[in-house]
């Protein structure tokens, strides 16, 4: 089937959490507010929070990511707390391959909300969607190795730990390299 032809809902909920496409004017200012907040923490682990972006360039990342959500080439999801509509942070399906059916995760959250499980709770959704929604055979998350707050995260959802790929990428900065470790849901 053409993945074009593939309905996917623009938000899913969780019991806390709200999971929506990026597809509405305005959604930049707030995505931009949390990297802000966060962007000590972002700026360790992710190249794109090498320099603080303004408003208007994440206005249009957010854009290009719903376009890309259109396009069915990748899902990106913000999340927002059901009872008070905070943004918390980001979850998305990246490096999708539909003739296996497989794809990657990756995420980032707001500082602020860290440590309440909120993205464990994000991640085991979609987890849950794309076995069932989208039949992936594979499910991979990949993270530095050193970055143990990522790591935590399949670790708790019980990923396979495949491996660790040594001098695999560079760091966010693009100082070093660095290894990155691999793990796998496979139906």
């Amino acid at each position: 089937m053409n993945p074009l032809l593939i309905d996917v809902p623009l938000q899913i909920e969780t019991e806390r959490l709200i999971l929506r496409a990026p597809h509405q004017t305005g959604d930049g200012n707030i995505v931009n507010q949390a990297i802000r907040d966060s962007f000590k923490e972002l700026k360790a682990w992710l190249p794109f929070a090498q320099e603080l972006p303004s408003v208007e360039e994440t206005e249009v990342n957010l854009r290009n990511a719903h376009i890309i959500f259109l396009k069915r080439e990748g899902f990106r999801f913000l999340i927002f707390r059901r009872d008070t509509n905070d943004f918390i942070g980001s979850a998305s399906f990246h490096g999708i391959d539909w003739d296996i059916p497989k794809c990657e995760i990756g995420y980032w959250i707001n500082t602020k909300f860290s440590g309440y499980g909120y993205m464990t709770e994000a991640v085991k959704e979609l987890t849950d969607f794309g076995l069932n929604h989208f039949n992936f055979k594979r499910i991979e998350i990949r993270c530095e190795s050193t970055n143990q707050r990522s790591r935590s995260i399949p670790e708790k959802l019980d990923f396979e730990f495949e491996g660790t790929l040594r001098n695999d990428d560079l760091s966010a900065d693009g100082s070093k390299l660095t290894d990155t470790s691999i793990y796998s849901i496979v139906r």
